[in-house]
């Protein structure tokens, strides 16, 4: 017998808002979705929970997170203006933590995302064993993808080799919810050669791949021109770089990245023809605004990507650069961004559309099942409909902030935040409800995360 989930709302995202609706959960999967009355009529006996002045949505999906690195939430605030220091802090930090520290802070960053009704990540980790770890725990869905780094060629077979390794631990933790994939991190961590033979293993081997890119000025200079800081970092260190002048997408492609179909975080610096090879190679895009703009790295096109048909999710990035893992507040600023940068400001002229606008709507798609296609998962997650996972994120609409609210849409992405989620399922199991993570103890990891915030504070 099914589970009935009833409330003011149901937003399939796939179909227009059903008012006073419900969804019927049976094991696992979504069994039915349509309004209170036509559930309770298809299941009389079907016990009914309604949450009343509420939202009933698809799990959110967080397209890019570092959960490893929760723990450095406020961490590098004094690194801010310049990112090349920013990542030598972070790398140095996460180089000292064990993989005990960094367990606890994965789990620590998986309890902040199912709280705020995310319910799948594309997480990026140096330790994705224990991101995976993590992610298992608690409950929620995801790819875990290895990061491998390495910006010396002569270097790359014997890294290549120890990233195998790595993927082989971490394809035998998989399970039905979370998988295994790959990251070679950045352009100008990650030499062309080794870049050349990742891509080769993801593709032989079935590994979704995820990378940075087009992230910062810092790496157009280092591509195009050869110099800037990255471009000092590896002359420093006696590694040869010749720019090869062309910009970071045409670059992933000439080494075989785009073969992969890619996840792409950032694509800050991108132009109308990069955004048709990423459509081209069928590559998602995961935008993170927030995490974009603390860091001084400017903004990503948004609406150009929805234009573009690229496969578009939202993501928060690391606490560490953004300082929440709240997909509803990231959904909201990536529209306020969108429609700032899309008007001419042009002196003695009326402010003019230069881009498509972007809308709550067009916002929440990418929070839900535009992340879901830029995983590959929107198979399974991302909308309401009969036969998917239910995965389900329930979020009240009775707030202060929120009231009135007559476009259940609008109150989502202007009002709301991770603050305002009542539950949290993934494939029919509750992992969070009113406060409470049912699959761990919160205060013995927020506990066990101070210990080791004050270890690194200590240096």
């Amino acid at each position: 017998m099914p589970i009935i989930y009833a409330a003011r709302w149901i937003l399939p995202i796939i179909d227009p808002p059903i008012k006073d609706g419900a969804i019927a959960v049976e094991g696992p999967m979504i069994v039915a979705v349509g309004t209170r009355a036509e559930l309770l009529k298809k299941f009389p006996d079907a016990k009914v929970n309604d949450f009343g002045e509420a939202a009933i949505l698809p799990g959110l999906v967080n397209a890019h997170s570092h959960l490893e690195l929760t723990v450095m939430r406020g961490f590098l605030e004094a690194e801010e203006t310049d990112f090349f220091a920013w990542l030598r802090k972070l790398t140095i930090a996460r180089t000292a933590m064990t993989p005990d520290d960094l367990f606890v802070s994965a789990m620590c960053g998986a309890i902040e995302a199912a709280r705020a009704g995310i319910t799948c990540l594309g997480d990026s980790s140096s330790s994705a064993i224990d991101s995976i770890k993590a992610l298992n725990q608690i409950g929620l869905r995801g790819i875990v993808y290895q990061e491998s780094f390495g910006p010396d060629a002569k270097l790359a077979g014997e890294n290549v080799a120890k990233l195998r390794e790595q993927l082989s631990a971490n394809r035998a933790a998989q399970t039905d919810l979370v998988r295994a994939g790959v990251s070679p991190h950045a352009p100008y961590t990650v030499s062309a050669p080794q870049l050349e033979m990742i891509s080769r293993l993801a593709i032989d081997e079935g590994f979704p791949l995820m990378m940075h890119a087009a992230e910062s000025e810092a790496e157009r200079l280092f591509l195009l021109e050869g110099r800037g800081t990255f471009a000092d970092g590896l002359k420093n260190r006696n590694i040869e770089w010749n720019a090869p002048g062309i910009s970071t997408i045409q670059y992933l492609q000439r080494h075989g990245v785009m073969e992969t179909k890619p996840l792409l975080a950032h694509c800050i610096n991108v132009d109308d023809n990069d955004l048709e090879l990423v459509k081209a190679a069928n590559a998602g895009i995961a935008h993170c605004p927030k995490s974009n703009a603390k860091l001084r790295h400017s903004r990503a096109p948004f609406a150009k990507f929805l234009a573009h048909g690229i496969n578009t999710g939202i993501g928060t990035d690391s606490v560490a650069s953004n300082n929440t893992c709240d997909i509803l507040e990231e959904a909201r600023f990536a529209t306020l961004m969108a429609r700032v940068s899309s008007i001419d400001f042009s002196p003695c002229s009326q402010p003019t559309q230069s881009q498509t606008e972007v809308y709550a709507t067009n916002a929440l798609f990418a929070a839900t099942l535009g992340g879901a296609r830029a995983l590959g998962g929107d198979d399974q997650v991302g909308a309401l409909k009969a036969g998917m996972q239910a995965d389900v994120a329930i979020v009240t609409l009775n707030g202060a902030y929120q009231t009135p609210s007559s476009n259940p849409i609008d109150t989502l992405i202007f009002s709301s935040s991770g603050r305002d989620v009542a539950l949290t399922m993934i494939a029919g199991k509750e992992v969070y409800r009113e406060g409470c993570i049912t699959t761990a103890s919160e205060v013995e990891f927020r506990n066990r995360l101070k210990l080791v915030r004050v270890k690194i504070d200590q240096g």
